[in-house]
């Protein structure tokens, strides 16, 4: 067989594909419009594009009337996210939420004293010597958790007094009782009565604090299989769900599981830092959950790749709030 020329190789003829959009970034010579700005996304490629479908998806959702689950691990409460999805519950723009522990117990202890802006570089030694704890580039003090546990105390014995074991979903609304403070997602859950699930609710400060409690007071029960129950019923008999999930772990799984039992879920917008390479399921894809039935295999999704602290408001400007 003869060989190609060089030039016919690196000048291979192409048939260039039809109906796609032109690669295009925001012009910053015009006058500067915000929607043109984030419309801009669409045409710009890499992840920009992949979070210009998540703004659609979002807004399909949202003109679907689909019941959505918004799944978040416990940093994006750490961080000013917390804010962000406190919004959206106070004007019940999601449906059910799904958490970790410390997505409840740190935004409860944020409504008594803040967390602060620190380093990622800096003497994790000497911070433990000075009784301050650190989340990425934020510091929480020891005395934030000295704070929540006295009203911790007086939350566990106000749920013993009911003589009845509780799930981890009524824990988190009466929790929510005990602040007042607008800013808080717990509140605003309570408030509007839109459910919050978290079945490792011991693993943080919470389970800490009830380690102490129980061993005063080993009636007191809390039953995380009821909670089992209301999540997929919530799933089974919405007409059409989706689901926005910020990281990765429990949260994420925990949410689109309860979708399986209704055979996938319509709509899916993944926004997480994790690799698949692992076979974890931080870093499965949409499509990896499609093999389980947990997202429909006609389900509209998209997965940005990259941190939600940045990401996320972004989602919620274009696709929640109108502007």
């Amino acid at each position: 067989m003869a060989r190609k020329k060089p030039e016919d190789v690196i000048l291979k003829r192409s048939v260039s594909p039809k109906g796609l959009a032109e690669v295009r970034g925001f012009d910053f010579s015009k006058s500067f419009d915000i929607t043109d700005f984030l419309n801009s996304y669409a045409s710009t490629g890499f992840q920009a594009t992949h979070l210009a479908k998540g703004i659609e998806i979002i807004k399909a959702m949202r003109k679907a009337k689909a019941r959505i689950f918004l799944g978040y691990t416990s940093n994006m409460v750490s961080s000013g996210l917390r804010e962000v999805i406190a919004y959206l519950v106070k004007n019940k723009m999601v449906d059910v939420l799904v958490t970790t522990a410390g997505g409840v117990e740190e935004d409860i202890i944020k409504c008594l004293k803040p967390f602060l802006i620190g380093d990622f570089h800096c003497d994790d030694a000497d911070l433990r010597e000075k009784g301050v704890n650190r989340i990425g580039n934020i510091f929480v003090p020891n005395d934030r958790y000295i704070e929540f546990e006295k009203l911790m105390n007086k939350f566990f014995l106000r749920m013993l007094e009911k003589q009845k074991v509780i799930s981890a979903s009524e824990f988190i609304f009466e929790l929510g009782k005990e602040v007042k403070d607008e800013n808080s997602i717990c509140y605003w859950a309570t408030k509007n009565n839109i459910p919050t699930f978290c079945p490792p609710l011991t693993d943080g400060s919470i389970g800490d604090m009830m380690y102490f409690f129980k061993k005063k007071h080993p009636e007191f029960k809390l039953d995380i299989s009821d909670d089992i129950v209301k999540i997929n019923d919530i799933a089974l008999n919405s007409e059409k769900t989706g689901v926005i999930i910020l990281g990765g772990g429990l949260a994420k799984h925990h949410t689109i599981n309860a979708n399986l039992f209704r055979e996938g879920t319509d709509f899916a917008v993944y926004v997480c830092t994790g690799t698949e390479y692992d076979g974890s399921l931080s870093g499965a894809r949409p499509r990896e959950g499609m093999s389980w039935g947990k997202i429909k295999a006609t389900a509209t999704e998209t997965h940005i790749e990259g941190d939600a602290t940045i990401i996320f408001p972004l989602l919620v400007l274009c696709g929640f709030k109108k502007f």
